[in-house]
């Protein structure tokens, strides 16, 4: 199975840190990593088909502050699909003039829904199907973007269409929000006033968080197993979808 990284903040915030960690679970996730970063509107999508562990594109990760208010990240383990550039996640469309990143953590059996022209896989996995259909879903249901609380209604209502296939941990972002389904396994936390400081679990690193942001500073982190020893990280349930938006969970 592949592991899923998500960031959630009510300011620009860098992930080097919960990356570095994240990145050494590459060495059983060999096959591919991607990070997605907005800015605004827009995003940067870095992908690359080798393991996180080696790739030069995620040393740059690991090095480069770029900050972000929604950051996914993913790491694979190839169940379906070759492994290739085009099979990496995360994956990205546009919709209603905003870019839509998506990331999956499972494996869909038979999963092979009618998809119009506007949204069609690039690869052959069953991740992409899954985006490309909920994409199209979404655009039928939705003449034009609406709030996050009447999207996360209709992500409800579609996610257990295809859960049904099999395990369907997933992550959607458009840069004003992150939404995360749950299936097996997903643990969140929010790091806010009083900061403090924490260690990963994978690597022999720590921060003090208090050193690095402001009062007002308010982070969510989401991952399929939790990233450090001292922090309390909540789990979500089979079935959960989860909300959050300015560094809180909404719903």
């Amino acid at each position: 199975m592949c592991q899923l990284l998500g960031l959630n903040a009510n300011t620009p915030t860098d992930v080097v840190f919960s990356f570095t960690g994240f990145s050494t679970r590459a060495e059983e996730h060999k096959d591919g990593f991607g990070i997605a970063f907005f800015e605004g509107r827009g995003a940067r999508v870095f992908v690359d088909a080798a393991s996180a562990r080696h790739s030069p594109v995620a040393e740059m990760v690991r090095r480069y502050p770029i900050k972000s208010r929604v950051v996914i990240a993913h790491i694979r383990k190839a169940t379906q699909g070759r492994v290739a550039l085009e099979n990496t996640h995360p994956f990205q469309r546009e919709l209603w003039g905003r870019h839509w990143v998506f990331a999956h953590n499972g494996d869909l059996k038979g999963y092979a829904p009618r998809l119009h022209a506007s949204f069609r896989p690039v690869g052959d996995t069953d991740s992409e199907r899954a985006f490309c259909w909920l994409m199209q879903e979404l655009a039928k249901a939705h003449a034009s973007l609406p709030s996050v609380e009447e999207l996360s209604a209709t992500l409800r209502e579609l996610a257990p269409g295809i859960a049904a296939h099999g395990s369907f941990n997933f992550m959607l972002g458009n840069g004003e929000a992150l939404w995360t389904h749950c299936a097996t396994q997903l643990h969140w936390l929010v790091r806010e006033h009083p900061f403090r400081s924490a260690r990963l679990a994978d690597e022999d690193v720590s921060v003090d968080f208090a050193s690095v942001t402001t009062p007002s500073d308010r982070v969510a982190v989401i991952v399929t197993e939790p990233l450090t020893t001292d922090e309390r990280w909540t789990p979500l349930t089979s079935g959960e979808l989860a909300v959050f938006r300015d560094g809180a969970r909404i719903l």
